[in-house]
């Protein structure tokens, strides 16, 4: 049987309301919900003395339920002749109290002020189907009917799904005529109708009339019970429309698996934070195995959210595998909020984990939660600031493993990407009675720093003067790499090149850089130093670029493209010469641009080998023309000597990092010439 009306306009139509209601019978139509859906907010602003007019009330049972359960003062119109027979037989006898009249409720027959609370569901939906002039002069008349109906301190309660263009009118027309408007969403509301899970998202329009209201008022509450006042209309719209985006993509997610897709993502805001969100949850499919879970969530502690297996799309999906889930939903919690612990998460998550979840997952099953551990992880900030040239950042204190501390400086116009880290450890500090926090300058937070490391080693064995190594490194950071040079190869006197003196700043005060005769900073662009140093003659043993872009709109993030131009390279091969060492860290994911890196190198350099990384994007050029290293068994040697080097300095030294190079075959086996 066909009840879905051939187009929109039929919805305004007697005649199609007459023939619907035939064809029905005795059974309900619901549009967005029956009364138990609806109640939780219906209670809030409608109560049982208020004498209520339930327009467009059709056959749904709202309107029964409602006097079922203590309100008796309703009235119910409707257009439609035969609907309104139905339900006057239907509750004759059951319910006597309850009025069934046929009327237009744009033309209502009703003296002004004859009701406190006007009740539609799904009416001014029905009647707005598009925006053509006779459709928009009906709902005019329909809300100028609702408003002199109305008493003082009167509501109209409106459940709809507020299209864009049902939500403009709303906020054209109620403040204007001193009404006080509050959006409410009903979150169990329009729930399980859809056989394939999905669901529509459905709000309560509450306008409640004042005769002077001296000033707009505008509420939302989309979450909750909280209550927020907003002070501008595209508050509410952007709001709204955020929420139903969502709805989108949770109903796409029952609907089917996206198995061999790419990973879905959505940002779930705390109502009264809006700048910036609490969760980002990434929802991820893989084909379904025998044996395997259907769904689970996995809450990434706080501070682990930068690592490679949770913050980019290949790390989570081999999360996932190793999780063995058919769909794994990987939930980051966000700085600036605040986490008191595991359960109160799962708590707060639950709603739109469930929201989450395939097709076919019973309703009463229970989502099993993963993590690392049992906490939320610790995260502080001990200073927020902002650079002229980078924006804002933080520089925060977390929890790794184990319980050791970590300090990160943070851009926040790229929060996913921690720009520096050092290792703290306790120690006591001279004037300090108690051991206290200070950097460890041992710690090697950067897989690539290691890397870059021997290649400063190798450009000091192969070194005419090997107690004479001045080393430049364009891009400073927190200034750990410099610093583990620095303690590490002694020989070497290090300039680092910075464009940005609040960077200098950071890195002295908090991330321990110590500046002496064997380390300096020369706050300067670093393309005009490589030009101004060649210029005047300057050699250098070693030349490393560890730069960042902060253009993240190009596939290439570090380093920026004007740092590979060709006169930029002929610069660096200048002050490197013939026995010198040019190493850069690569950090693209466009192959085209860096098919274009590998060929400017290999212009501007004889010899060229790169090492891609593990598990990082990053990968690093060794470039020379050093005759010493013109083939490849020259280079894999040299390489093995240098990185034996790095490893014994280290452990002399008392120095630590990430992955000692004790096996060195995959690193030079994995060499690319």
């Amino acid at each position: 049987m066909n009840l879905l009306p051939k187009s929109t306009a039929d919805f305004g139509s007697t005649e199609y309301w007459n023939s619907f209601f035939r064809k029905r019978g005795n059974q309900a139509f619901e549009w967005y919900g029956e009364y138990p859906e609806l109640c939780g907010q219906l209670h809030k602003y409608i109560k049982p003395r208020d004498e209520i007019l339930v327009v467009g009330c059709g056959n749904s049972k709202l309107s029964v339920d409602m006097y079922d359960v203590g309100f008796r003062k309703i009235t119910n119109i409707d257009i439609s002749p035969v609907v309104v027979k139905q339900m006057q037989e239907a509750n004759r006898t059951t319910r006597p109290e309850m009025i069934w009249r046929e009327m237009d409720a744009t033309a209502m027959s009703f003296p002004d002020e004859s009701f406190s609370v006007v009740l539609d569901k799904g009416t001014l939906d029905a009647l707005y189907t598009d925006q053509s002039a006779p459709v928009v002069a009906t709902v005019r008349k329909y809300l100028a009917e609702i408003c002199r109906v109305l008493r003082t301190a009167g509501r109209y309660v409106c459940v709809s799904l507020l299209q864009a263009h049902i939500l403009q009118e709303v906020l054209d027309h109620f403040p204007a005529a001193d009404f006080m408007l509050r959006v409410v969403r009903c979150p169990d509301a329009g729930r399980g109708s859809s056989e394939d899970g999905s669901h529509m998202v459905v709000f309560a329009v509450v306008a409640t009339k004042f005769k002077n209201l001296p000033m707009r008022v505008l509420e939302l509450c989309l979450a909750g019970d909280q209550i927020e006042r907003v002070q501008r209309a595209e508050d509410i719209q952007a709001a709204v429309a955020s929420a139903q985006k969502a709805a989108m993509v949770c109903n796409g997610l029952a609907r089917g698996s996206i198995a061999g897709q790419a990973e879905v993502s959505i940002d779930l805001f705390h109502p009264s934070v809006k700048s910036a969100p609490r969760y980002t949850i990434h929802v991820l499919d893989q084909t379904p195995k025998r044996g395997n879970g259907k769904y689970a969530a996995f809450i990434v502690p706080q501070g682990r959210d930068t690592e490679w297996l949770f913050a980019t799309p290949a790390g989570r999906r081999k999360l996932q595998e190793s999780a063995k889930f058919d769909r794994l939903a990987i939930v980051t919690l966000h700085r600036g909020h605040t986490y008191t612990d595991l359960e109160a998460v799962k708590e707060e998550l639950a709603e739109s984990v469930k929201s989450l979840a395939p097709s076919g997952l019973p309703g009463t099953t229970s989502i099993p939660y993963l993590s690392i551990g049992a906490e939320v992880g610790r995260r502080e900030t001990i200073h927020t600031g902002s650079s002229a040239l980078s924006g804002e950042y933080v520089v925060e204190e977390i929890t790794g493993d184990n319980g050791r501390l970590f300090r990160r400086l943070v851009f926040l116009a790229n929060q996913s990407v921690v720009q520096s880290e050092a290792a703290l450890k306790m120690a006591r500090v001279r004037g300090s009675r108690a051991p206290q926090k200070v950097i460890d300058p041992g710690y090697l937070a950067c897989q690539h720093h290691l890397f870059m490391t021997v290649g400063v080693r190798l450009a000091v064995n192969v070194a005419p003067d090997a107690q004479d190594c001045p080393v430049a490194v364009v891009g400073l950071g927190g200034g750990g790499l410099c610093t583990f040079i620095r303690e590490c190869l002694k020989t070497t006197t290090i300039t680092a090149v910075e464009i940005d003196p609040e960077i200098e700043q950071i890195a002295v005060k908090y991330f321990g850089l110590t500046l002496d005769k064997r380390l300096r900073v020369a706050i300067a662009d670093g393309i005009r130093f490589l030009a101004e140093e060649a210029t005047r003659g300057a050699r250098y043993s070693a030349l490393l670029f560890d730069v960042d872009s902060k253009d993240p709109t190009v596939g290439m993030s570090c380093p920026p493209a004007a740092f590979l131009e060709r006169d930029v390279l002929a610069n660096v091969r200048q002050l490197v010469g013939d026995t010198g060492l040019f190493v850069l860290n690569l950090v693209c994911r466009n192959d085209s641009l860096r098919e274009t890196t590998v060929q400017s190198l290999k212009q501007a350099f004889r010899y060229v080998l790169s090492y891609q990384l593990d598990e990082d994007v990053n990968e690093i050029f060794y470039c020379s023309d050093n005759e010493r290293l013109k083939d490849a068994n020259s280079w894999q040697e040299m390489l093995r000597v240098a990185a034996d080097d790095v490893n014994k300095l280290a452990r002399k030294e008392k120095l630590t990092h990430q992955q000692e190079l004790v096996d060195l075959s995959d690193f030079i086996t994995a060499l690319k010439i």
